[in-house]
């Protein structure tokens, strides 16, 4: 007999209402008296489980009474249905089969446990409803992604992991080796000749400017893949490994940009919300009340879009004694963020930022003060997506790298770019797991990855 799935039976119960089913899963829960008992089975299928109960007719009733959590089951019954009961049906047994029973020495028993403990179990975790509901968002997330783009007709480019350039310019890469450690440390010397690749190389912090090659060539492209930074950083936002999405468009400047970022966000944010309301629901009321509002009130804003002077002198104006004063000229801090998408009441572009404290690849403006960047921050998250239109001119480029004291041996391609059918192009790059904390009031990190890579941290 075919196996039928939960997901299946939620979406079509009454097509299976009266007739014997075959489902296989996992106890979640499970009660049981002297003559009859209650499974709760799970299968990974759907956030919701199924109800088995079972009577002691079954041959192996005694077997089935001593059943744990976490074993897994097969079991063959009758699809009734409950309409008057807390659950819209259930499976009267004619036969359960244990497959593989699970200890009572199993750590994830029926209690509470913090998300601190849990990460110590990360290959258990997903067996919570928690992370069933987080890591279920994570892949409708990542579906949502790749359809807004492919709809749209941009070309999925994979990226290097492994390169010789340091897109950001932080010098904050892993660095990738098969030289003998020991033996340098013994001598003192390395010879990078030597090396694998016969020159410094490390894992990608970005696939953007081998992405800004491909956009020459196809016009629109993304890159979604993992991204590595060497940073000794322990806050709930950082990873030393993350997943980023870095769309680059030819031919678009960057109010376009913007307008790309608002829609895709919208999308991504509503797609989610459409295709997984029982994980949402739980999110909403279990880890973050309020979050469908929130989520909802994004995908009817309309964004504000500001300069970073305009949003400075916002800041000086307010009567806010902060913990950071906000200067011209520099960065905004986090309760800055906080203050300017409550001052707006929803999303704010902030765009047109100082020069000194941007990336070399920006564009720069007329005033050559300020580049055309953009950072978007969103209530409750602060700064979620950050871009710029790149610069198109060579020797404008060329100009900056050198103002910087930026070597341009690696980057000759790079530059290249500029000589070989230059034209005005426009990218942006999201954090993965910043959206999904977004999406899910999910706090830290750690707990939207599914196995979290961070300073002396690499289990599993």
């Amino acid at each position: 007999m075919k196996r039928i799935t939960v997901y299946e039976l939620y979406k079509k119960s009454s097509e299976y209402a009266n007739k014997e089913i075959n489902i296989a899963g996992w106890v979640r829960t499970a009660r049981e008296s002297k003559t009859f008992g209650f499974i709760e089975l799970n299968d990974g299928s759907f956030f919701k489980n199924v109800q088995v109960v079972y009577e002691n007719n079954l041959e192996n009733f005694e077997e089935i009474t001593k059943i744990t959590i976490s074993s897994s089951l097969r079991v063959t019954g009758i699809l009734v249905l409950t309409p008057d009961a807390k659950q819209p049906f259930e499976i009267k047994a004619t036969k359960v089969e244990i497959e593989g029973l699970s200890p009572v020495t199993y750590p994830l028993q029926k209690k509470g446990h913090t998300v601190e403990f849990l990460r110590e179990y990360s290959y258990l975790r997903p067996r919570t409803n928690l992370f069933n509901a987080v890591f279920r968002v994570r892949s409708m997330a990542a579906r949502a992604i790749h359809k807004y783009f492919q709809e749209r007709r941009y070309v999925y480019v994979h990226s290097p992991l492994i390169t010789a350039n340091d897109g950001e310019g932080a010098g904050e890469m892993f660095q990738v080796t098969t030289l003998d450690l020991d033996k340098i440390a013994e001598t003192g010397k390395v010879d990078y000749d030597k090396d694998f690749f016969g020159k410094h190389v490390g894992l990608t912090v970005t696939g953007q400017l081998e992405g800004e090659a491909f956009a020459m060539a196809y016009g629109n492209i993304y890159t979604f893949g993992p991204t590595f930074r060497a940073e000794n950083s322990n806050t709930k936002t950082h990873a030393s490994e993350f997943w980023m999405i870095e769309p680059e468009m030819a031919f678009c400047d960057l109010e376009e940009l913007m307008d790309i970022e608002e829609d895709m966000l919208k999308y991504i944010v509503k797609y989610v919300l459409d295709n997984l309301p029982e994980e949402m629901e739980f999110l909403n009321k279990f880890v973050a009340p309020g979050l469908i509002e929130k989520l909802n009130k994004l995908i009817t804003s309309t964004f504000t879009r500001i300069d970073h002077e305009e949003v400075i002198k916002i800041l000086k104006e307010a009567k806010v004694d902060w913990e950071f004063p906000p200067e011209y000229g520099e960065d905004i801090a986090k309760e800055h963020e906080k203050y300017i998408t409550e001052y707006f009441n929803g999303p704010v572009f902030i765009k047109n930022w100082p020069k000194d404290i941007k990336a070399f690849y920006m564009k720069q403006n007329p005033d050559n003060k300020t580049v055309a960047a953009v950072d978007l921050e969103v209530p409750g998250a602060g700064e979620l997506m950050g871009g710029s239109q790149r610069e198109e001119s060579y020797e404008k480029l060329l100009n900056r790298m050198n103002e910087l004291g930026m070597s341009t041996k690696g980057l000759e391609w790079y530059l290249d770019l500029r000589k070989y059918g230059t034209c005005v192009h426009s990218g942006f790059g999201m954090g993965f797991e910043r959206l999904l904390i977004y999406l899910t009031g999910v706090e830290n990190i750690r707990d939207v990855i599914p196995f979290p890579r961070t300073p002396k941290n690499c289990e599993f």
